[in-house]
Order: structure tokens, then sequence, then C-alpha cells
């Protein structure tokens, strides 16, 4: 059962925020690779701000997404296209609704 999810805040820098867009657009393919990555959703919530939301099985599965190929882009973004490291902070989910 899903039960464990990760929400992370990325600010881009503004004239970067195209570049970003598109970084978590790609990493859609990234995602999809990964076996214990339940549900994946990147959003926009304004000019400049992002978000990824997604769930996992166990810690197991969420740890390893944490060291995946997505935090790291996300890392060696933050130096150049982000004005502040993202901010991931793991959530325990109380209800789920899934196709």
């Amino acid at each position: 059962m899903t039960q464990l999810g990760l929400l992370a805040r990325i600010e881009a820098r503004p004239e970067y925020a195209d570049k970003v867009e598109d970084l978590l657009r790609g990493a859609l393919q990234l995602a999809r690779q990964e076996d214990h990555t339940v549900t994946w959703f990147a959003f926009r919530q304004g000019p400049t701000t992002f978000g990824v939301f997604d769930t996992f099985d166990d810690e197991e599965g969420r740890q390893g997404h944490l060291r995946g190929r997505i935090a790291a882009a996300l890392t060696e973004a933050a130096a150049t296209m982000l004005s502040e490291a993202p901010n991931i902070r793991p959530v325990d989910l109380l209800a789920v609704k899934l196709p």
C-alpha cells in the first residue's frame, strides 16, 4: 500500500525558470524507470516556483529515490538555476485514491 511520499518545493532564478521547467518535464522519463516510485508529479505554482510530489510503498523506495538520478539532477541544477536548495520534505500519506 502506498503510504509514504516526498514533497519538494523548487524555486528557480527568474532567468532559468524555463530551463527548470524543461528539467522537470524531462525527469518524467527518469521517474518511469524507478521501480519503487509509485506516483510522480511535477508542477508549477508560479513564474519561478515549482514542485514535485511522489509516493512510495516503503522507506527503501523513498530513500532510493532520494539517491537517484532525479535528485542528482536537481542538486546539479541548484548551483546555477535555483535561487536556493530544493526544500524536500518526507510526508506520511493518510489517505490515497489511485485509479
